[in-house]
């Protein structure tokens, strides 16, 4: 697909936008102000549906095809039978078939990948779900187990969170086959994890450390191939028998390569290229012939093959070092566009873009077959439907082939298709690995702004693709870009799109870092939109978890001993320490008052008041006693001191009068402590039956100077009884509201009365 010029390039340089579902939580991604999440309604949620073993084979998420090129390691073309692989491959079957899940470890170019590819052909009616083949390249642990629900169930844009996708997974029993698989220790083991009832066959790299004790997996060695196949691999490739002399320097190659099936690829290639060479000898011979002719007759030898074995012998074969390190040889005998596709590799980190780039790119025309003959040289590799070079060949060739500028508008043009409409998601899934090429490539070169606009656009994409190991990848180079540019307005969009990604990745600490750091920028250059949206992402986050699978919901507040509070509130102003212990003391029977009316308003019958908040009953549900009996909140002990600090505190109650009786501490009811609570504090008390706020309130420091107040904590003790004027009936504990007692009250005898809940109560006498 080439890339349109003038106005059409501009015009269709946009971000592609849509929606997914990840978990409970539907993700529109692409919007301008940056990407949000919000619940998924029930009705909008995917049922995922199992894929059957009669529909369509399966493989690599978006429906590329398993090999691009025409050859893999160590396999040579498609018509290429496996050599010396049938005690490996019928090994493997066995094992397979006993449910053990194997790890194939060997050195680069040893043909772990040829040997997935034909055990999965013999595998295909050994699970009842039949061969899985996937591709780990570049891959998390997330996007293979994603790939592999991809693969099983038909639920397109669903993304499960790892709760669900274990349920998904666990009634699938199949042979999953991942080739060059990233994952190592742990984050393997919860690979097999998520899929108990799934054979794994897996090829991991060769730096890969070893497995742990009591590992689901085994190690099986893949080894080189015996001299004889080595020999008969090179002949096959190289399209002839080969001649004593080509025989002995085989065979030393075959001892310095320990039998690499790669090496042979390689030296068929090298074989190819003498051919080449020697044609042209014989070529050149004959046009002098022609021209010239023959002083005394004919010079060549009647038999043609003869003449050609002769010129043969006149061109040398490489070396052995030259063997063991010829992709800078190889590369030197490729075509011009090969070479240019070559150097565009080398560019990208060793990913070859899909022939459809070529053109756009480096003006390719012939894209496939210069890619075939990169393969056909044992230089690049079809793995997860695009191209990348053979192990060691980027690092051989990167001194000698430098970019020379064949990335340049690389950037502009990934921006351009990511975002066309005639592009789809799995050919986009199928580019991951190019465009972070090409990203890596324009950072190296220094050129920021290209980084910052590529990422903005390919981001979405990613996203929408399920790529999301990519995803991440690319919104880190981005704002690593945005922030060498100074651009406060990216680094904030990169901010909040991390954000929106550490949601989804269930990481709620990471994702409040980001979107608060993405809020200040946006606040900093005045995008209100963009604030806006920041800060619904937040509310999503902190409300108490209930929207945010995963996150742990908010811990209960803390309650600090009550009459630690109340003490902690007595004014400064009472300097007599002799004042500071009565109103102590005072405020501690009134804390006892206060602990039993809750208590009584707790166990009281029809006509008790309860609250309606969802909270409180939450608070109450803490004690371990199913929210039958409440316990007092903090504010209850503030009310009461602020009770007993009012303007009405008659002497009696601050325990100065001459003849202080035992009951003078709780002349005030309750509920008149309360009022005079909001009357002094202007904020409401929390009780069983209030329905004011439920934050509750921090503590405060005594006074300096002033002694450290008593710790006692409040429990069941010996009530005061309860004490009424004679004139007066007592009053109904459960009564909402109370006078406020007169400054100028002054002390009057007083006789206790029984009241309806047991509840002391007292009515002040003017």
């Amino acid at each position: 697909m080439a890339q349109p010029t003038g106005e059409f390039r501009q015009e269709a340089v946009r971000a592609r936008s849509g929606e997914l579902v990840s978990g409970a939580l539907l993700v529109g991604v692409g919007a301008p102000d940056g990407s949000e999440a919000r619940p998924c309604p029930e009705e909008w949620r995917p049922r995922p549906r199992r894929v059957l073993r009669s529909e369509p084979a399966r493989g690599p998420v978006g429906g590329v095809e398993r090999a691009v090129g025409p050859l893999a390691l160590g396999a040579g073309p498609a018509d290429l039978p496996l050599l010396d692989r049938e005690a490996d491959v019928a090994e493997l079957l066995g094992l397979l078939a006993e449910g053990r899940s194997i790890r194939l470890v060997g050195q680069a170019g040893s043909g772990r990948s040829a040997l997935l590819s034909a055990v999965a052909e013999a595998a295909a009616d050994l699970a009842p779900g039949g061969v899985v083949q996937l591709c780990g390249h570049r891959r998390t642990t997330a996007d293979v187990l994603q790939e592999l629900f991809a693969a099983t169930h038909h639920a397109p844009g669903y993304r499960p969170d790892p709760a669900q996708l274990a349920a998904h997974l666990a009634d699938v029993g199949a042979i999953v086959v991942i080739d060059g698989a990233e994952p190592s220790g742990a984050e393997l083991e919860e690979l097999l994890s998520a899929a108990p009832r799934c054979a794994f066959l897996i090829s991991v790299d060769p730096a890969a450390p070893p497995l742990s004790a009591g590992s689901r997996l085994q190690d099986h060695p893949v080894a080189g191939l015996s001299r004889a196949a080595c020999l008969a691999l090179a002949a096959r490739l190289a399209g002839r028998p080969l001649d004593v002399a080509e025989k002995a320097w085989a065979v030393d190659l075959w001892f310095e390569s320990e039998g690499l099936p790669l090496r042979f690829v390689q030296a068929a290639a090298l074989l190819r290229q003498r051919d080449v060479a020697v044609d042209a000898l014989v070529a050149a011979e004959e046009d002098r012939l022609d021209v010239f002719g023959a002083v005394d007759g004919p010079v060549h030898d009647p038999d043609p093959a003869v003449r050609e074995g002769a010129l043969r012998r006149t061109v040398p074969l490489p070396s052995v070092a030259e063997t063991a390190s010829p992709a800078v040889r190889l590369a030197e005998g490729l075509s011009e566009p090969a070479q240019a596709v070559l150097r565009l590799a080398v560019a990208l980190g060793g990913e070859c873009p899909t022939a459809p780039h070529l053109p756009a790119l480096i003006d390719v025309g012939q894209g496939e077959s210069a890619l075939a003959e990169l393969a056909d040289a044992g230089l690049a590799v079809s793995i997860g439907g695009h191209h990348r070079l053979t192990a060691g060949a980027l690092e051989l060739l990167l001194p000698h082939w430098p970019a020379r500028g064949s990335v340049d508008g690389a950037a502009q043009h990934f921006a351009w298709w990511v975002g066309h409409s005639s592009v789809s998601l799995g050919q986009i899934a199928a580019e991951a690995e190019v465009v972070i090429g090409v990203l890596l490539a324009d950072r190296t070169a220094g050129r920021h702004e290209a980084v910052v606009r590529l990422a903005r656009a390919a981001a979405p994409a990613l996203a929408l693709s399920l790529r999301w190991g990519a995803w991440e990848r690319a919104l880190q180079l981005g704002l690593e870009a945005a922030r060498r540019t100074a651009s406060k307005a990216d680094e904030a969009w990169f901010h909040h799109e991390l954000g929106v990604y550490a949601i989804c990745a269930q990481e709620p600490s990471q994702a409040i870092a980001e979107l608060e750091t993405a809020l200040t920028l946006r606040a900093v250059v005045g995008e209100q939109r963009g604030v806006a949206a920041a800060r619904r992402m937040l509310d999503l986050l902190r409300a108490e978890g209930r929207q945010l699978p995963g996150a742990q919901p908010s811990a209960a507040p803390a309650r600090g001993p009550v009459i630690r509070k109340i003490a902690a509130r007595v004014p400064s102003g009472l300097r007599s320490s002799r004042r500071r212990r009565v109103v102590v003391a005072s405020a501690a029977v009134l804390t006892l008052g206060v602990l039993s009316t809750a208590v009584a308003m707790s166990v009281t019958g029809p006509g008790e008041q309860r609250t309606n908040d969802p909270h409180s009953r939450l608070d109450q549900d803490d004690t371990g006693t199913g929210g039958q009996v409440p316990l007092p909140h903090s504010s209850t002990g503030a009310a009461t001191t602020a009770g007993a600090d009012a303007p009405g505190s008659s002497p009696a109650a601050n325990g100065t009068s001459p003849e202080p009786s035992a009951s003078g501490s709780a002349t005030h009811s309750p509920t008149a402590s309360a009022s005079a609570s909001a009357t002094a504090s202007k904020k409401p008390s929390r009780s069983p039956g209030a329905t004011g706020s439920d934050a509750p309130q921090q503590p405060q420091p005594p006074a300096p100077g002033d002694p450290q107040p008593p710790t006692q904590q409040p429990g069941p003790g010996p009530q005061q009884p309860p004490v009424t004027h004679p004139s007066q009936p007592p009053a109904p504990s459960s009564s909402p509201t109370s006078s406020t007692p007169s400054p100028t009250s002054s002390p009057q005898p007083t006789t206790p009365a029984p009241t309806g809940s047991g509840t002391p109560t007292a009515k002040p006498t003017t």
